[in-house]
């Protein structure tokens, strides 16, 4: 072999390498798509935007304790003439006026009341970005299990194909030799069409699950890990739906929200009530006149005119103490006061009804994850009873006491509940995650604890 072969061959070699190495062809945990997603996901990055404003809608709400500054400039030019005057015939100047103006509040009951709204306003929208991450997370958690889910049902028809083609095959010898009918043969093709549409369907769908994986995490080609077997799903804890509930009331974010809604709405309410207190601020002003302008004075006596200049500058400053008393509004305080306190007590259900649906769908989720872990052990101790079943249909049907449907039954019964079972599990460890989500503990640790049963 001579140097370029080996530098062709070393070559070759390299970029099967950097093939095999690319991000593209690495299998993906749960964890890394998850924060692709997190990047890419509209629904989620439209939240945090929407917090992220909030923080300057408070800080915009805090000014109204800080002092104000203002300034304004006026530029005025007039004249004047009169002719038949017998003193001052005519004057014309140029006036700039300049003022300043600074406003310290030192009681504003209203104001107040709006800063501590928009404190809470702040809270609101950090529950909104929880209930935005925590939707995140299940939806990618959910295309990532459907991928899984969809290639461990291509696979299950894949060996169901294999096996009943093994057995139409079988069936064809015996009926050539003639130790079984024509039926058998007919059966066993029957079921091979029949599975072939299967695979068929479950191509497509694998792609479609593909497609809904990578648009939620912005990637191509996501190969996610599969489970690691055998699968130990790991308990539930704790195992009380009651204390699942406690914590569900205390900390889930549509609850707290509900919760900051109310307290939003009382606080509305002491602000109309301060539509009927003074407001009293400290005030200062200053003002600065410059005038450049000039006259015409006749002279009575021998008839001669003389033009005089007029400049100069003038200054004037005041501060002060200002208390504003709301006398009368023509009722609109009174309505507005009766208004808020309908407003809270329509917060006041809204928090009840809030309560009540946190409540309900924590018990649901838990009570749907318990279901799942017992179906999975039934799936689990069904599967091995189905492989024993089938083993004994192939042996009967070996020694003649067995027919061929009884063989393609039995195969169909155990690639079923193989699927099943797998399923069961995708979904049993969705409800976990769904449990948390329900209970408003849901979060990136929660993911990235469902490491250990992923592997190659």
């Amino acid at each position: 072999m001579n140097q370029f072969s080996v530098l062709r061959h070393l070559l070759t070699l390299c970029l099967l390498c950097l093939a095999v190495a690319s991000p593209l062809s690495w299998a993906q945990g749960l964890p890394v798509l998850l924060e692709s997603a997190r990047g890419h996901d509209a629904a989620f990055m439209a939240a945090r935007a929407q917090f992220e404003s909030a923080r300057f809608r408070m800080e915009q709400a805090k000014a109204l304790r800080r002092p104000g500054l203002t300034a304004d400039t006026t530029v005025g030019h007039s004249e004047n003439r009169t002719p038949f005057s017998p003193s001052v015939t005519g004057s014309q100047s140029d006036t700039t006026t300049t003022n300043l103006n600074a406003t310290q509040p030192l009681f504003n009951r209203a104001n107040d009341m709006a800063i501590a709204q928009a404190e809470k306003a702040l809270e609101v929208a950090r529950t909104d970005l929880e209930v935005a991450e925590q939707d995140l997370i299940i939806r990618v958690s959910q295309a990532y299990f459907d991928v899984l889910a969809s290639r461990d049902a291509l696979a299950t028809v894949q060996a169901s194909k294999a096996a009943i083609t093994e057995q139409l095959a079988s069936a064809r010898r015996n009926f050539e030799v003639g130790t079984a009918t024509i039926t058998d043969a007919r059966e066993a093709q029957a079921r091979s069409d029949l599975v072939i549409a299967q695979e068929l369907a479950a191509s497509n769908e694998v792609r479609n699950r593909q497609s809904v994986l990578e648009q939620v995490v912005g990637r191509l080609q996501v190969q996610p890990v599969p489970l690691r077997l055998p699968l130990v799903l790991p308990p539930v804890v704790p195992q009380n739906a009651d204390t699942w509930v406690e914590q569900a009331l205390a900390r889930h974010p549509v609850a707290r929200k509900a919760r900051l809604g109310l307290e939003i709405a009382q606080l509305e309410v002491s602000r109309a009530r301060a539509g009927h207190l003074p407001t009293v601020a400290l005030t200062g002003r200053y003002t600065q006149q410059r005038v450049d302008g000039s006259a015409t004075v006749r002279n009575a006596a021998t008839g001669s005119s003389v033009q005089l200049g007029q400049l100069g500058t003038s200054t004037n400053s005041a501060i002060g103490i200002t208390l504003t008393v709301p006398l009368y509004a023509g009722n609109a305080t009174d309505n507005r006061v009766s208004e808020t306190l309908k407003l809270e007590e329509k917060a006041r259900h809204d928090l009840d009804n809030a309560r009540r649906g946190v409540e309900l769908a924590t018990r649901q989720s838990f009570m749907g994850l318990q279901s799942l872990a017992a179906q999975v052990k039934a799936l689990e101790a069904a599967e091995a009873s189905s492989q024993l079943a089938l083993e004994s249909t192939q042996l009967g049907y070996r020694v003649g006491v067995r027919v061929n449907l009884d063989v393609l039954n039995a195969q169909s019964l155990l690639f079923q509940t193989r699927r099943d079972l797998a399923k069961a599990r995708y979904d049993s460890i969705l409800g976990t995650l769904r449990l948390r989500q329900a209970a408003g503990a849901l979060g990136a640790a929660d993911v990235q604890a469902l490491a250990p049963l992923l592997g190659s």
